[in-house]
């Protein structure tokens, strides 16, 4: 592949070792591609992007999580921002475990375990009663990092925590997602000249390349493109989210007593296929860097989209769980009381004091996280609300 059929003269070149597991990658691709005869759906690309043994973005070694370009990581995610997003989340996941009955954590997708080490210690401080916390991650790479950071910053807790391959049948206690859905393949769908069209993956000209293939009329994609149709103007181009609403399913299937939070960024659906989102939301990080060429580097940048949260409401209450709610990562901090954990430090300390308010007004601004990204939770076995959910819930939006 020739790297400058999609390298932008703005973003940095890779080095050897890691433009070499790239080429490794397409090359795996490309033998897929000629197995299928010619042509790839967007989602198998994007898993294979993302997720190939050793080669993908997140089974590689390549670092994703920091703060800055400079450092080799490609963006930054809440708990890496600020320890006060743990020690908040603590609060509602301690009343769900106290709640429902139940002694056990499972977080998804843990990146660099600062979130699961800021969970262990601030549950622990909050005198929360929990006799586990697992951690299911796809990367040995990843899951090395957590263990080395939990027991640099939790050491007392690494005891409780435990690292799975298999998914049990039956789990009671909390579920944790912090931006896991949105790192799940997406199908890709253009509507021009008053047809939708599924948008799959080619080789062309010593590159991938984008080519599309019309729906055929008896598939079952046309239900819910039907939908959209309404807001498609012509060239329009939406995402399906079948991989999250599965992983939804999966997990509150599994859910026997307990709840499920899930964070991350996107929109209900009447938001979510607006006509003036004609584009969709199909975005690649790299190097703290956003670009819309998935096809840049296979394996060494972050693609992702937006959640469609009213497609994993559906699939979460299809599985038999409980809507426990749906708001703002703004609201849920603040009724969780973020604020107040702010305010546990010296003003006095500007130190330690500027940057952590800082952080939390990112957390919580609307120009920056905290209205783009929603919190949804479901549960079983809890007969009321939590505290986090106490006021501004959006579950009628969904």
């Amino acid at each position: 592949m020739n790297p400058k059929a999609h390298q932008p003269d703005s973003l940095p070149a890779p080095g050897p070792s890691a433009l070499a597991q790239s080429e490794a990658l397409i090359a795996q691709i490309r033998s897929e591609l000629e197995n299928a005869g010619g042509w790839l759906p967007f989602d198998r690309y994007m898993e294979r992007a993302l997720y190939a043994p050793g080669l993908g973005y997140y089974s590689g070694g390549a670092r994703k999580f920091g703060l800055r370009g400079d450092d080799g990581s490609d963006f930054v995610t809440a708990p890496e921002l600020s320890p006060l997003f743990a020690a908040t989340l603590a609060r509602p996941i301690a009343e769900a475990l106290q709640a429902s009955g139940t002694r056990d954590v499972m977080e998804f997708g843990a990146g660099t375990g600062k979130l699961a080490a800021g969970l262990l210690n601030a549950l622990d401080a909050l005198g929360a009663e929990f006799d586990s916390y697992s951690i299911v991650d796809l990367s040995g790479e990843l899951r090395e990092r957590q263990r080395e950071t939990i027991a640099a910053v939790a050491p007392a807790l690494l005891a409780k925590v435990r690292w799975l391959e298999v998914l049990p049948e039956r789990f009671e206690g909390l579920v944790i997602g912090n931006e896991v859905l949105d790192a799940m393949p997406v199908r890709l769908f253009a509507f021009t000249g008053d047809v939708w069209h599924e948008r799959g993956v080619v080789w062309r000209d010593d590159a991938f390349a984008f080519d599309d293939r019309p729906v055929s009329s008896a598939s079952a994609d046309l239900a819910l493109l039907s939908e959209i149709e309404t807001s498609a103007g012509d060239d329009y181009i939406a995402e399906t989210h079948e991989a999250a609403s599965a992983f939804t399913r999966t997990i509150c299937t599994m859910l026997a007593r307990g709840a499920v939070f899930l964070i991350d960024y996107g929109f209900p659906r009447h938001e979510y296929y607006h006509a003036q989102r004609a584009q969709g939301t199909l975005m690649c990080h790299y190097r703290h860097r956003a670009h819309g060429d998935p096809f840049l580097y296979p394996g060494l940048q972050d693609i992702t989209a937006h959640v469609e949260f009213t497609g994993i409401a559906e699939a979460g209450v299809e599985a038999g769980a409980d809507l426990l709610g749906f708001t703002s990562q703004a609201r849920f901090l603040l009724n969780a009381g973020i604020t107040e954990a702010l305010s546990e430090i010296d003003p006095a300390d500007a130190a330690k004091f500027l940057p952590a308010a800082n952080a939390v007004q990112k957390l919580l601004s609307e120009a920056e996280m905290g209205e783009l990204f929603k919190v949804i939770a479901f549960s079983r076995g809890l007969d009321d609300t939590l505290q986090a959910f106490s006021s501004g819930d959006r579950s009628h939006t969904l």
